[in-house]
């Protein structure tokens, strides 16, 4: 799990929704739930390992994803109704 093989597998698909070119549909928000879940296994995995700089850029990548899916969720008029249900 650990090493850059994993961080390029990984920011192919973080890079392009920072571009614009992932549409945002439920495969998108789908793939990046599952993108933080990896992120959290390897932060856990490299806190336990020493290893501050990796855990540190997971971390980001994991905050970065955040906002986004906070932003769509705010941005989707659907979101307001089903809360009110």
């Amino acid at each position: 799990m650990l090493g850059g093989l994993w961080f390029r597998s990984f920011l192919g698909m973080s890079v392009d929704w920072l571009r614009g070119k992932v549409e945002v549909n439920q495969e998108t928000i789908q793939r990046l739930l599952e993108e933080n879940d990896q992120l959290i296994r390897c932060i856990v995995e490299y806190q336990n390992k020493g290893g501050a700089n990796e855990c540190v850029q997971c971390q980001l990548m994991l905050h970065r994803n955040l906002i986004y899916l906070a932003t769509i969720a705010d941005a989707s008029p659907t979101s307001t109704s089903k809360a009110m249900e």
